[in-house]
């Protein structure tokens, strides 16, 4: 099978026009699901590839993107052949994509942007986040007890030094907006006010297992959208992230009420969770009937009141991201990463 050759598409397309959206604080609308395109510890990227091009076909106008995913360049020729098609226009797409740890230092951003927008096939995209807020470089795939001599602890100063780039970037209309990512309220509450474009999105981990309902707040607070993900709990996470303390959220009796009352998927149920709060979910599957069930979860009514009530109760505090292979000499453990 080709790269962009979509399979087992269900001939019942979604009009995308149909699909929630989000109105930013800048008056545009956003869709208020994407698709996820990290899959590099299981899939090849031809199939991450072909799952996009399945999934515009099907009605997805959102797509979250990063160089170190790997994938980039079949993706880009996705896009492109779409674009060429007619299949879609180039401003019904929100195209996401971030700069990795180890482009941080002068110019980097910029030259990993342009190797972005190369691969992409675009000449511009609509949001450039900073992947993680410190320069810890790690290989792509590497063992969860890989560590790097060369880490440290986050500097307010550094990050400032990797924000004004991104500014750069903005001024020369290469990414519409910027963003940041794996923040926390302390990082932010150092860094906002020094900040000449705010950020427009904050991406962060968000399932009901681990809402960060005081981070989430603080976004919402200062008109910045949140982008969530691992929105099911990630089952598929590579294997470096995953503990025996963990919880399915998929599992959850919360979780588990609310699809049998509904008669629904619980996958359903939590992305359901996620645009009734307001937060844009990016589920990743290679599957098409996976991702055409999770567009379909939001066309349709979200959960009541009363159910959102009751998600609460499925919190966790359960980070399935903890980040320690981005851990500096002296640290005590992954929970330093996160104030």
């Amino acid at each position: 099978m080709k790269a962009g050759d979509p399979k087992s598409i269900d001939p019942n397309l979604i009009d995308p026009k149909t699909v929630p959206s989000f109105t930013l604080s800048s008056g545009e609308k956003v869709p208020c699901i994407g698709m996820g395109t990290f899959g590099s510890d299981r899939y090849a990227p031809s199939e991450v590839a072909a799952a996009v091009a399945g999934a515009i076909r099907f009605g997805y106008r959102l797509f979250d993107c990063a160089s170190v995913y790997g994938n980039e360049s079949l993706i880009g020729g996705v896009f492109d052949g779409a674009l060429k098609s007619g299949a879609v226009e180039r401003k019904d797409l929100f195209i996401i994509s971030k700069v990795w740890n180890d482009m941080h230092g002068r110019g980097g951003v910029l030259l990993s942007l342009a190797k972005t927008l190369k691969d992409l096939a675009l000449e511009y995209v609509d949001l450039y986040l900073v992947h993680w807020p410190f320069p810890n470089y790690h290989a792509p795939g590497c063992d969860g007890d890989a560590r790097n001599p060369d880490s440290v602890p986050f500097s307010a100063g550094d990050y400032m030094a990797v924000w004004a780039q991104m500014e750069k970037i903005a001024d020369a209309k290469l990414a519409r907006y910027i963003g940041m990512s794996n923040m926390t309220v302390g990082k932010l509450k150092a860094v906002l006010p020094h900040c000449r474009i705010r950020p427009a999105f904050i991406e962060m981990e968000q399932h009901p297992s681990f809402q960060q309902q005081e981070l989430f707040d603080y976004c919402a607070g200062e008109g910045i959208q949140v982008i969530g993900y691992c929105p099911l709990g990630s089952p598929n996470r590579p294997e470096r992230d995953k503990s025996p303390d963990d919880v399915i959220d998929m599992e959850l009796p919360e979780i588990a009420a609310i699809a049998a009352s509904r008669g629904i998927h619980p996958a359903q149920a939590c992305l359901k969770w996620a645009v009734k709060r307001g937060s844009i979910p990016i589920p990743f599957s290679v599957h098409g009937k996976n991702y055409q069930g999770n567009l379909l979860a939001v066309t349709g009514d979200l959960l009541s009141d009363a159910e959102m009530e009751a998600m609460k109760k499925a919190e966790r505090n359960c980070r399935l991201v903890k980040g320690q292979v981005f851990l500096w000499p002296g640290a005590k453990g992954w929970e330093d990463l996160w104030d």
